[in-house]
This record gives structure tokens, C-alpha cells and sequence, in this order.
């Protein structure tokens, strides 16, 4: 709305300047012949009065008095002249200006004109000529001064020019005549010369009254017609004719002298005719300007108060419109859709209300549109939130499922391991086993980017090193796995299997990512603010931008893609980050790969004391929270296992003081470097004291021990001797166990 205002204020502007200048043009006139135009007149009758008083000085070679006043008088209206063109200043245009100076110019000569004729260098005809010269500057002055922008008054003024000039014409005439009359001869060059004035004359009468209205040109028919005029133009005939003065001077001197007085008499009220008019051309044209420029204005403004008010009217129905929209396009549609995609209940012909503004139908048309995006995009989000729910739904069942099976595979693979006595065979067991295993943890990556929990949970805290036991013996390649020194802490057990997945994951992506032969280091530290698990590679590493893309993701998680399975398991991780607020960050390792810091809370952190040589193994409790959508129910048996077992299960004896693996792999042994010992030193068997040779014996009776042998030198077993040792040691262990279930069953 503001260019159209600014537009019509624009050309009201150009069309006021227009009719504005015209009517200054007037005035501008009117001043300039108050100024320059008076004193140019008495100036031009001055210099004729002295050109012909310098003609018959010429002619008589004397200098009278009368000639010096006259010089005296025009050496005045030269000031006065002077003055008023200074006056006039900015007044006058620069065609004018021009003119000015140059009339200027001519009049600094006038000394020079008048020495020439005191000392008697200059010829009548010349003298006569140079101050013809000067004259004709003036009236190139006049000129310039009627250029009027209104049309009549500048033909007026045109004519009025041509009718002063034709009485200049006169008034050389009869200044060359008053000298010739003297000495009664004229030269044939003073007799061409007045010959051209007479001819300009009569030109400058016809075409002056022809462009003259009716009023101004009856005073000029009048002269023309009077004997005075008839008489100057029968002598003027007669010295044309015969090239010679006319005998009588008298006679000649009275009508040149009464002629040119009445044409002034005329040319000067003429003249203030058309001042006149020009002024009240000019004050009509101002109060047209007035009118029509006060009108102007008046439309302008009020043009301008209306569109203002109706423009904040609209600003504010827009204003209003704007913030409702973004209302609903920055808090309400984006809370809802947060809403659907945690899965909370939604009542959406509650949530869809319509956008409440007022205003024009435009307005409310647009309203009503965004009401339509409005429900069709709560709509969609509806739909692809039930569309997830049921996928995530679909995708918990099948994992629930394929858990419950994986149950029952281990359970099957246990009674098997404890059957099978042959070593190739229950290591094919074994590898089974752990393969089952790792088939369990990816279904519960499922359960965990569906939004549902695992189900494997503990009452009591669970040590950290069998958290990391456990992680490790769910990844394929657990013989690179080195670990370190891990302080004595625990976790609580709600979060124990959460952070077992957790820490699987980096490690098996440190596995995965790093050369074949590279050892990958996992260690522990208790920091202030809580327990921090370090995961070390020595894989290639990733750029900084990749570290920054990932750092984020695993800070803020945004919605799974089902699209993007290429990180599932970077999913996984953030998932469980932000479900138990650990903080998972990844970094460039100084070996050149990649260190992946988990840091626990304090909050879910326990004090644990530390393992001496005597105490039973730390083991993950042989009971779990877990069921599956399936067949069967997860049993979770699975535990970190004593002295470095991965992911073995245990269970209580009935006194609750120690624990005894249920089964033990001997792959174990090549995973991790620490851990507890597996029963005590010495003491009782299953409650039986142990016998000691000659313990009850005399002293004198006992018998000198033997000399105690040389050590023989130690030989390193081979992998077959130590795998026939530690089947031999799990069947004997095994044995016990079952005889010691059935002493206790009994």
C-alpha cells in the first residue's frame, strides 16, 4: 500500500512544480521589469538624447554645455541600470544573465566612443554607429525579457519589442538627420543608412501592430493616423527620394521630436498593460495552483489516512493470523507429533482446534486453510504413529518370540554340555552356545529401538567386572578382548542387562573396525561422577566432523529409521544411553583408533569390596524378571562366570554363601586376565572334614618326610594337554556337583 502512496504523492508533487514554476515564471517576469526593464528604458532614452546631441557636436566641431549634462544624465541611468541588474541577481535565467553583462560591456565603452568625439577622430556615421551598437545591446536585453510561459501575454510582449525597436529606428534617423541638417548634406553612406532605417521602420509599425490585440493597438492606429505622423513620413519619403536633408529643419525637428514623443507616451502605458496583465496571469495561475494544489493535497492525505488505517487494520488481522500459525506450526503441532511418537494416547478432535481470527474474508479464508493443513498433517502423524506402534508392536513380538526360543536353546545347550564328555565336541558346544547368545542380544536390540524393555533384569547390584564379563562373551571375535584394570563397583541390577547390551555393542563395533590381529582394550575407573568404562581400538579412526555427527546423535537420539539400518546398533546405544542417562562419548584414541567412554552415573553406582584369594567368584544372581511373548519364558541363567567365564550362568546353593558355576568354557581363559579364584584353599568339602596324613600321630612315631624332590623343569602345555586337563577338571567338577544335588534332594 505504501508505493501506490508514495507514487500519487510523487506525481502530485511533479504536477504542483509544474503549474508552480509557470506562475513564478510570471512574477519572476513582473520583477525583473520593475528592476531591470524601468532602468533599461530610461537608459536607452538617455543614450538616444546623447547619440543625437553627439551628432551635431560632430557636425559643428563644438562641445556645448547641453552635451556634457546629457552625458551626465546617462552616465546616471548607466548606475541606476547597473544597480538594478544587481538587484534583479537570481531573479533573471542565464540567457538573460548573459544579455545583462554584455549591455554591461557596450556601456564601459561609452568613454572611449566620447574621447573619439572630442578629439574629432570619429566620423558623424561612425559615432552614430557605435552608439548604435550599445543600443542594440539593450534592446538584445529586452528580448530576453519577454519570454513568458503564458502564450497571449508573450505575443503582446513580442509585439510591444517590435514597436520599441521601430522607435529606435526613428531616433537614429533623426539623429543622423539633426547632423546633416547643419551643414545641409548627407553622404551617400549616411544617405544608405537612413534609406535601411526608413525600410526597417515601416517593417517594424506593420509587423508590431499586426501582433497587438485590439486594446493596445488602438493608440498606435491613432498616432499613425494623425497629421504629425503623415507629415514625418512624407519627409521621411521626401529623404529617402532625394538622399538629401529636408530644407526645412524646423519642421523636421517638430515631427521626428512630437512622433517619438507619443510613440513613448504609448510604448510606456502599453507596457504597463502588459506588466498588468502578466501580474494577474500570475496571481490567477497562483490561486489555481492554490486550489488545486490544496485539493491535491487534501486527497493525498487523506488517501494516506485511510490506507494507514486500513493497512494497521490489516497488520493487525495479519499479526493475528501470523502468530496463530506459528503457534501451531512451532509449539502445538510439533508437541503433538512428540506426543504420537511416544506412543502417549491423543484425542485428536481435541488437539484439533481451529485457528480463532477475526478480520476479512481473506483472513478467515486463510484461517481456515491452515485448519485444513492443520488436520490433515495431525492426520498423518496419527497415522505413521500407528503405523510405528504397530511395526514396533509386530517387530517386539517376533523378538519376544525368537527370546524364548534362544531361552530354550541355551537350556538345551547346558544339559548337552553337561552330558558331552568329549572335548571337540563340547567345544562345538560351546561355539553354539555363544552364537546363541549373540542371536539373543541382536533380538533384544529389537525389543530396545521398538521402545519395550528386554525383560532381563537383577534385584541386587551386579559388579562391574561381570557386566563386562558378560559384554564381552556376546561378541564373536572375545579372544582380541584384553582387560584391564577394572576397580571394584557394581551397577544397580534394574540397569545391569541395559549396560551389558550397551557395552557389547562398542565392543563388537571395536571388533568389527579394527584389524583381525589388534588387540581391542576395555578397563574401568571409579570417577567422581560415577563409574567410567573405556572401550580402546586400534582401527583406522574417524574424521572430526563423523565424531561430532556421532557424539550428537548418541547426545540426542532422534527417532529410529527403519531406512537406516546401517547404524543399528550406534541406535542401540543412544537408546539405552538416554533411557538410564549414562553418557556414551566418542573420541580419537592415541593408539590412532577410537575410544568409546561409557560414564554410569553416580546414581546407579554401588561401593563393592574388593576380591581377595578366598572369596567366591562375583556372579550375576541365577534368577531373572524376564518373560517372553512365546512359548516359553526367559530363565536369564546367564552370568559373567568365575575366573573369567563369559556370559556363564549360576544359582544359589541353599546357604546362600557361595556360588558354583554351572558350567564353565575354556575359551574363557584366553578373554580376560583378572578375576575371582574359583573355591577356597582349605577348610571342609560339602561339610566333611579332610583327612591329613600322620595328623594324629605321636611325634615320635611320625615318619621323616621324604626329601623333598628336585622341581622339575616346567614345560608348557600344549593346546590339546590343556584342553584334556580342563575337560578332565569340568567332568570332575560336574560329578560332584550332581552327586552333591542328590545327597541334597535325599
Amino acid at each position: 500500500m505504501l508505493l501506490p502512496l508514495l507514487s500519487l504523492s510523487a506525481l502530485w508533487g511533479f504536477v504542483l512544480n509544474l503549474t508552480v514554476g509557470d506562475g513564478q515564471a510570471l512574477l519572476r517576469a513582473n520583477t525583473i521589469y520593475q528592476t531591470v526593464g524601468v532602468t533599461s528604458t530610461e537608459l536607452g532614452l538617455q543614450l538616444q538624447e546623447e547619440r543625437a546631441r553627439s551628432a551635431v557636436a560632430i557636425t559643428t566641431r563644438q562641445l556645448t554645455e547641453d552635451l556634457g549634462a546629457q552625458r551626465t544624465r546617462t552616465d546616471q541611468a548607466v548606475a541606476t541600470f547597473k544597480r538594478a541588474s544587481a538587484e534583479a541577481g537570481d531573479t533573471a535565467d542565464g540567457t538573460l544573465r548573459a544579455s545583462v553583462r554584455a549591455l554591461e560591456r557596450e556601456l564601459d565603452r561609452l568613454g572611449a566612443i566620447r574621447s573619439d568625439i572630442d578629439n574629432g577622430r570619429s566620423s558623424r556615421l561612425a559615432a552614430l554607429n557605435s552608439y548604435n551598437h550599445v543600443l542594440d545591446a539593450l534592446f538584445r536585453v529586452y528580448d530576453q525579457m519577454v519570454s513568458l510561459p503564458d502564450l497571449a501575454i508573450f505575443q503582446q510582449a513580442a509585439a510591444m519589442q517590435a514597436m520599441g525597436n521601430a522607435r529606435e529606428v526613428i531616433a537614429r534617423e533623426h539623429a543622423l538627420i539633426s547632423g546633416a541638417l547643419i551643414d545641409q548634406e548627407l553622404t551617400e553612406a549616411e544617405a544608405a543608412a537612413f534609406t535601411e532605417y526608413a525600410a526597417t521602420r515601416a517593417f517594424l509599425h506593420t509587423r508590431g501592430t499586426a501582433g497587438l490585440d485590439l486594446a493596445l493597438r488602438r493608440p498606435y492606429e491613432k498616432v499613425f493616423a494623425g497629421p504629425t505622423f503623415r507629415s514625418f513620413v512624407l519627409m521621411e519619403a521626401r529623404i529617402v527620394a532625394t538622399g538629401a536633408p529636408p530644407p526645412d529643419a524646423d519642421a523636421w525637428n517638430a515631427a521626428a521630436g512630437q512622433v517619438m514623443k507619443q510613440l513613448d507616451r504609448i510604448g510606456l502605458s502599453a507596457t504597463q498593460e502588459v506588466a498588468d496583465r502578466t501580474t494577474d496571469a500570475a496571481v490567477a495561475i497562483m490561486g489555481r495552483i492554490a486550489v488545486a494544489g490544496g485539493i491535491g493535497l487534501i486527497a493525498v492525505l487523506a488517501s494516506i489516512v485511510i490506507s494507514v488505517r486500513f493497512g494497521r487494520r490489516l497488520g493487525a488481522e495479519l499479526a493475528g493470523l501470523r502468530s496463530a500459525a506459528l503457534d501451531l506450526s512451532e509449539r502445538r503441532l510439533p508437541l503433538l507429533v512428540e506426543r504420537l511418537r511416544r506412543g502417549e494416547d491423543v484425542n485428536v478432535k481435541k488437539e484439533l482446534k481451529p485457528l480463532k481470527v477475526s478480520g476479512s474474508a481473506e483472513i478467515t479464508d486463510v484461517a481456515r486453510a491452515f485448519g485444513s493443513v492443520q488436520r490433515t498433517a495431525v492426520q498423518a502423524a496419527v497415522g505413521q504413529a500407528e503405523l510405528r506402534r504397530g511395526v514396533g508392536q509386530v517387530f517386539v513380538n517376533l523378538a519376544r518370540r525368537k527370546q524364548g526360543l534362544l531361552h530354550r536353546q541355551l537350556r538345551l545347550l547346558d544339559r548337552m554340555q553337561r552330558r558331552t564328555h568329549d572335548p571337540d565336541r563340547l567345544e562345538e558346544l560351546f561355539r553354539l552356545d555363544h552364537l546363541t547368545t549373540r542371536m539373543r542380544r541382536h533380538a533384544e536390540s529389537l525389543i530396545i529401538l521398538s521402545g519395550a524393555e528386554p525383560g532381563r533384569a537383577w534385584r541386587k547390584p551386579v559388579p562391574v567386572i561381570d557386566i563386562v564379563r558378560a559384554a564381552i562373551a556376546e561378541v564373536e571375535d572375545y579372544t582380541r578382548i584384553t582387560v584391564e584394570a577394572v576397580p571394584p563397583g557394581a551397577v544397580d541390577g534394574t540397569v545391569a542387562a541395559d549396560l551389558t547390551h550397551l557395552v557389547a555393542e562398542l565392543v563388537e563395533n571395536a571388533a568389527i573396525y579394527s584389524p583381525p590381529d589388534a588387540p581391542v582394550q576395555v578397563r574401568g575407573d571409579m570417577v567422581s561422577n560415577g563409574y567410567a568404562i573405556e572401550v580402546d581400538d586400534r582401527g583406522l579412526g574417524l574424521s572430526e566432523a563423523e565424531y561430532g555427527a556421532y557424539n550428537t546423535l548418541l547426545a540426542n537420539p532422534p527417532e529410529f529409521d527403519l531406512a537406516d539400518s546401517d547404524r543399528l546398533g550406534l541406535f542401540v546405544v543412544a537408546t539405552l544411553a538416554r533411557r538410564h542417562g549414562v553418557n556414551v562419548l566418542l573420541r580419537r584414541s592415541p593408539f590412532g583408533g577410537t575410544t568409546a567412554i561409557v560414564l554410569v552415573p553416580r546414581r546407579l553406582v554401588t561401593e563393592q569390596p574388593a576380591l581377595t584369594s578366598g572369596d567366591a567368584a562375583p556372579a550375576l544372581p541365577g534368577r531373572t524378571r524376564a518373560t517372553a511373548d512365546g512359548d516359553e519364558g526367559g530363565d536369564g541363567e546367564r552370568r559373567a562366570g568365575a575366573a573369567a567365564e563369559p556370559a556363564a550362568r549360576t544359582r544359589k546353593e541353599g546357604d546362600g554363601v557361595s556360588a558354583l558355576p554351572t558350567r564353565t568354557r575354556k575359551k574363557a581363559l584366553a578373554v580376560l586376565s583378572g578375576g575371582a579364584g574359583g573355591g577356597a584353599s582349605g577348610g571342609t568339602h560339602a561339610g566333611l572334614p579332610t583327612r591329613v596324613r600322620q595328623a594324629n600321630l605321636a611325634p615320635q612315631l611320625r615318619a621323616e618326610p621324604p626329601p623333598e624332590p628336585e622341581p622339575e623343569e616346567k614345560t608348557e602345555r600344549s593346546p590339546d594337554e590343556v584342553r584334556d586337563l580342563f575337560s578332565a577338571f569340568q567332568r570332575g567338577t560336574q560329578r560332584a556337583r550332581e552327586e552333591a544335588q542328590e545327597e541334597g534332594e535325599a
